[in-house]
């Protein structure tokens, strides 16, 4: 074979054609080189040249290391937040998607991670204009530290690219169950690339037009800028309102009966999982919350919002429990759960500036929000498995507007050295009047518009694709069960001499294991859906 190829080497003809492949592939190479090239010196320089990389400039020259290191340890607890909602949506699903909600959320962290480095931060954190960044494509440019934060650019990033892993996953919890895995990544793309760091922008990014004073939004505020401590709006409420454009474009699962219609919720297959995950949440949010000071020098905000943080979650998982308790006279696990990750979400907005008792009130709102949001599901016919609406959606707006009514007016914002009371934020109830609630329902509400009307476009699209990159998996593939139709492996293996079966506890087919084998085939009667 070797020689044949020599001696047809020796012909003009093959080696000319040889050249030419050779040749076009090294122009080529050239060419894509030098398009990352300019494209990288294009948006370096245009950021560059930018009034507030000037001001900055000094700043971010120093850095300290114990802000660096306290924002490394609470970006490694938001990460840790993973876990958490790993265990809790697979628990929460039924046992035949169990390998479909882990894999998903490994893989939009991984998605997240590639698309926050190339595009999403320089959208949500590079220098720009009131909507949107084009500082810091890939990473390049990088100072010292980022901004006046005096916290190291890379830890600074590591910190926020958990946050919007975290808008991410909460998508996934009110699409259990029929998405396409590949529709799957489509949408992730664009939530993780585009939704989440332009939105972010507009509140927490350099010349916001949402959290800066300057532009016609202030004019109604009186000068007033939105503020979002942690993230109810910001990464929650954006969350689950893509959750719920992704469900309403989903439709609910195959043979999900409302309670309107002789219905209700579909039990979890696995409340151990489920309630373990929630409070690894609980957890991980000791680092969401108290590490957006971005200072270990604040040592009393740090304090006041951990406090706060615990407050409002244990008044909102027992407040949830007695609200739903005269339904059906029974304590119940799962509302407790959904309930004290709602007073989570809430607190997050106001947790700096609102006192102990502030976030006891904040939190004991939220437990009775959630399960009237999961009412409102069930009358509308919308299929959210995991509450994942009512829960970052609605107890995010909440806890957003929560600051206009209960901020003390004590506290100013955190900053490198330690807080600023220069300016105080104060609500509605301690004598602050409308100013601040009024910036925070703007915000809620163009954050509620804006991403839902987004995401149902982006949604509809993908939808409309044909074959496998479509948003919602087959009828066939639904009935087999994600697990096996898209990854060819159950999360459940038992051996009962013939090998894997699925279970029907309650007559519910796929909810766990049972000795009884019942059939893979999926049956074609709608009667017979597995539900």
């Amino acid at each position: 074979m070797i020689r044949t190829r020599l001696q047809r080497l020796k012909q003009r003809d093959t080696r000319r054609l040889l050249a030419v492949i050779v040749g076009g592939k090294m122009i080529g190479i050239a060419a894509l080189l030098l398009l990352v090239k300019g494209f990288s010196s294009y948006f370096d320089s245009a950021a560059g040249a930018s009034p507030l990389a000037d001001v900055v400039h000094q700043t971010n020259d120093f850095v300290s290391p114990v802000n660096t290191i306290w924002v490394l340890v609470t970006a490694f607890l938001v990460f840790f937040m993973q876990a958490g909602f790993m265990a809790l949506e697979a628990g929460f699903a039924r046992s035949r998607e169990t390998v479909n909600v882990l894999l998903e959320c490994v893989f939009d962290t991984c998605l997240c991670g590639m698309l926050y480095w190339a595009i999403g931060f320089a959208f949500q954190f590079g220098s720009g204009n009131g909507i949107i960044g084009h500082q810091f494509f890939f990473l390049h440019g990088m100072t010292a530290a980022y901004g006046s934060t005096k916290v190291a650019f890379l830890a600074f990033f590591l910190f926020q690219f958990a946050f919007a892993d975290t808008a991410s996953t909460v998508t996934s919890g009110a699409m259990v169950g029929r998405t396409g895995f590949k529709g799957d990544i489509l949408y992730s793309a664009c939530v993780s690339g585009f939704i989440y760091p332009i939105f972010g922008h507009w509140a927490w990014g350099p010349g916001g037009w949402l959290g800066n004073t300057m532009g016609w939004f202030h004019s109604w505020t009186g000068g007033t800028v939105f503020r979002d401590f942690a993230g109810s709006t910001v990464v929650h409420t954006v969350g689950g309102f893509i959750a719920l454009g992704g469900a309403i474009a989903l439709g609910p699962r195959l043979g999900r009966k409302f309670k309107r219609d002789g219905g209700g919720p579909l039990p979890p297959h696995d409340l151990t999982m489920g309630a373990i995950g929630g409070v690894i949440l609980w957890f991980g949010w000791y680092g969401f919350n108290p590490g957006s000071t971005l200072s270990a020098m604040d040592w009393q905000g740090i304090g006041r919002v951990a406090a706060n943080t615990t407050l409002a979650a244990c008044a909102a998982g027992m407040m949830a429990v007695f609200f739903v308790y005269p339904r059906s006279k029974k304590w119940d696990l799962g509302i407790s759960v959904n309930g004290f990750l709602g007073g989570l979400v809430a607190i997050t907005a106001p947790c700096y500036w609102v006192s102990p008792w502030g976030a006891i009130v904040i939190g004991a709102v939220a437990g009775v929000v959630v399960p009237l949001g999961i009412d409102l599901l069930e009358h509308l016919r919308i299929d959210d498995p995991i509450g994942a609406w009512p829960v970052h959606g609605l107890a995010g707006i909440w806890g957003t507007l929560s600051i206009g009514l209960l901020a003390t007016g004590q506290y100013g914002v955190p900053t490198a050295d330690g807080p600023d009371t220069s300016t105080v934020v104060k609500g509605l109830f301690y004598g602050g009047g409308t100013a601040q609630l009024r910036a925070q329902a703007i915000g809620s509400l163009t954050c509620v518009v804006v991403v839902l009307s987004v995401t149902l476009l982006v949604m509809y699209t993908i939808k409309a694709i044909r074959g496998s990159w479509t948003l919602r998996v087959s009828r066939e593939g639904e009935l087999e069960g994600l697990d096996i139709h898209e990854h060819g492996t159950p999360a459940y293996h038992v051996e009962f001499g013939q090998g894997m079966t699925y279970s029907t506890p309650a007559n519910l087919p796929g909810n766990g294991m049972t000795r009884e084998p019942v059939s893979v085939v999926p049956p074609r009667q709608e009667e017979d859906v597995p539900v």
